[in-house]
């Protein structure tokens, strides 16, 4: 059974993330009985996803500020600030910001994406070590340690979907690329 939990915004647990911005973990499984979990990210300009799936989770991802663009299956989607994505589980999915900053906040359900998150980033309650950052392997490892599953890297602009090879694998259950 859930009970109830509150957290002012310093108590909520910050990862390094993607491109220099910072992911926040709002909620995990642990707060909401497994039911779900909430992240809010401040992702640097054009910071972008790998294309991924995870099978498991539905994500719905809210654009406070800023514009992206998110490829979900075979459709292409531009967004802005109050702009909503539904992120089905098992359909192949990325994004690029394409704002100088954005803000976002994403639910995934059931809860256990923040395992994800916590694998790939770094805990900024440590110092960041010189160098680092997520990389194509440390992004692949995490989503495989947590039942998701890196396809192929990020899309650029110019890109209309995701690649069929792409889309395919995931439906035949086969390798990506």
């Amino acid at each position: 059974m859930s009970l109830p939990y509150f957290a002012s915004a310093a108590e909520h647990e910050r990862l390094a993330w993607l491109g220099g911005g910072v992911m926040s973990v709002l909620l995990d499984r642990a707060h909401t009985d497994g039911q779900l979990s909430l992240f809010r990210s401040a992702p640097a300009a054009g910071s972008a996803s790998p294309v991924h799936v995870h099978p498991d989770e539905d994500e719905i991802v809210v654009l406070l500020s800023g514009s992206a663009v998110f490829w979900v299956g075979e459709r292409r989607f531009e967004l802005d600030a109050g702009g909503v994505a539904m992120l089905p589980r098992a359909v192949p999915h990325t994004y690029r910001i394409t704002s100088e900053t954005a803000d976002l906040l994403a639910l995934s359900t059931p809860g256990g994406g923040e395992n994800f998150f916590r694998a790939a980033g770094w805990d900024l309650s440590q110092p960041v070590p010189e160098g680092w950052t997520i990389g194509p392997a440390e992004l692949a490892a995490a989503a495989a340690a947590n039942g998701q599953r890196v396809l192929g890297p990020p899309l650029s602009l110019q890109d209309q979907v995701i690649p069929a090879a792409l889309l395919e694998a995931v439906r035949e259950g086969r390798p990506a690329g």
